[in-house]
């Protein structure tokens, strides 16, 4: 993943591809929450990032954590839904998050209030499959969550079927900090923007 990541750059990104930057700062927290797939993932690794941006008085703030947008090998290998394994298909779902118990078990993210799209890989390789045609478009608990409760995993294995998750539970905790300022503002409904690393050139 690049290193250079900038807001004016993502905002740019966004623009171009039509997606909706949130740029009001009247009032605080009013989040852009982007993911950014990595433009040739390894498969199993945490190569995305996650970034959360917002203008306040005039000044952007941003934070960056590394994030997979791909499900783990496990599920790739193993999927549970008959169609094949969940991969996030790129776009913005407005409007479609709000924070839940993920799995019933802690606050994070949640795909509650409208659908998403993926892509369903069902031949159970090593490879990540984002074949035309194979897109369903449903309500799929495609989460933002953490990884383990205490400590930095180097692989996503199990951690991802298809959710969007933060490698580093410390940064996962620091995003759910301003995800609940940001709900006690604008209330309990957020949009997320699943961009490639290729649309920032």
């Amino acid at each position: 993943m690049r290193k250079d990541i900038t807001v004016p750059l993502l905002v740019k990104a966004m623009n171009k591809l039509g997606h909706a930057v949130f740029e009001h700062d009247q009032k605080p927290f009013n989040l852009n929450v982007v993911g950014i797939r990595a433009a040739n993932p390894k498969v199993n690794e945490f190569n995305g990032l996650m970034t959360v941006f917002w203008k306040y008085e005039g000044n952007w703030n941003l934070i960056m954590m590394q994030c997979t947008t791909l499900p783990g090998l496990y599920w790739l290998v193993n999927p549970t839904n008959p169609l094949g394994c969940a991969i996030l298909k790129e776009g913005q779902y407005r409007s479609t998050y709000a924070v839940d118990k993920h799995s019933g078990k802690y606050d994070a993210l949640c795909q509650r209030l409208a659908p998403v799209t993926v892509y369903r890989d069902n031949d159970r390789d090593r490879e990540y499959d984002t074949v035309q045609g194979t897109e369903n478009t449903g309500m799929f608990g495609i989460n933002i969550h953490r990884a383990h409760e205490d400590y930095e995993l180097e692989t996503v294995d199990r951690y991802s079927a298809g959710c969007q998750v933060i490698q580093d539970p410390d940064e996962f905790a620091v995003f759910m900090a301003v995800v609940k300022q940001a709900e006690e503002v604008w209330g309990n409904k957020f949009t997320y923007t699943l961009i490639n690393e290729n649309d920032l050139n």
